[in-house]
């Protein structure tokens, strides 16, 4: 971490949870942030120690949702400017020079999309609907906050909001069972989301909804394109959507 003389201080912030083999990628990525917080959601690997040996500050939280771990983080931040990768996110040196260059010059945004470039199965997806995949990734944090959704957060900001030109390299593909455990969550905490919306799952949410989430992502963005690799995630994403609703329904009956 290094002292930024011609640009405002920026704090990289994260969330982890059993990050160990992108630890020290990501924080030689970000090594032009004058602060990097960690907040662990009590990793049982070495996420924790690696990190606090790069000099990262680690502060662990039980995790609830997305949204409050993220704010949260926020809160501890320093410097009003604000980097939130996440850790499966490569940062490449003309992204680097390029959040410095608008930093000395913001023009009046108070925060900037990024691009991502998604990998699964060690292949770049070009198609599915991810061609458009980008999220808010800097921002200041006295305009922007994350909006409370318990998964697939976004950030709301008050001010103008950019974009910048360089992505970034998405891995979030480890094993085809880590991947599916990810997509379980997120089911699991959209359905707690509807859950508290007073939304009642029927007929058209647990047949409708998946195919159309399969159509739509393997024909209307033409994942098809993408080979086995576009089938498979088109598959596995419109099983997450009948999933959402199962559990739904079952938080409705007390199930487990």
């Amino acid at each position: 971490m290094t002292e930024n003389n011609n640009i405002p201080k920026i704090t990289a912030l994260a969330i982890t949870y059993n990050e160990e083999e992108n630890v020290k990628r990501y924080v030689e990525g970000l090594n032009f942030a004058d602060e990097i917080i960690f907040v662990d959601s009590f990793s049982t690997d070495k996420t924790v120690a690696l990190a606090k040996e790069m000099n990262v500050l680690v502060l662990e939280r039980k995790f609830d949702n997305f949204s409050d771990q993220r704010n949260f983080a926020i809160s501890k931040a320093q410097n009003d400017w604000i980097l939130f990768f996440d850790l499966d996110e490569i940062i490449s040196a003309d992204l680097e020079s390029e959040i410095k260059n608008v930093l000395k010059n913001p023009l009046n945004n108070v925060a900037y999309f990024v691009k991502r470039n998604f990998f699964f199965m060690g292949k770049y997806i070009k198609f599915g609907g991810w061609q458009n995949d980008k999220a808010v990734r800097l921002f200041n944090k006295n305009y922007c906050k994350y909006n409370g959704n318990l998964v697939h957060e976004e950030v709301q900001s008050s001010g103008k909001i950019g974009i910048l030109k360089n992505g970034v390299n998405h891995y979030s593909y480890k094993s085809f069972d880590n991947y599916n455990d990810k997509l379980n969550l997120y089911s699991k905490l959209q359905a707690t989301n509807l859950y508290n919306q007073k939304v009642k799952p029927n007929g058209y949410h647990l047949i409708f909804r998946p195919t159309y989430r399969f159509v739509w992502q393997y024909l209307f963005r033409f994942g098809i394109l993408d080979g086995k690799e576009g089938f498979i995630l088109a598959y596995v994403h419109s099983f997450s959507v009948f999933k959402r609703y199962l559990q739904l329904w079952m938080m409705y009956r007390k199930i487990e």
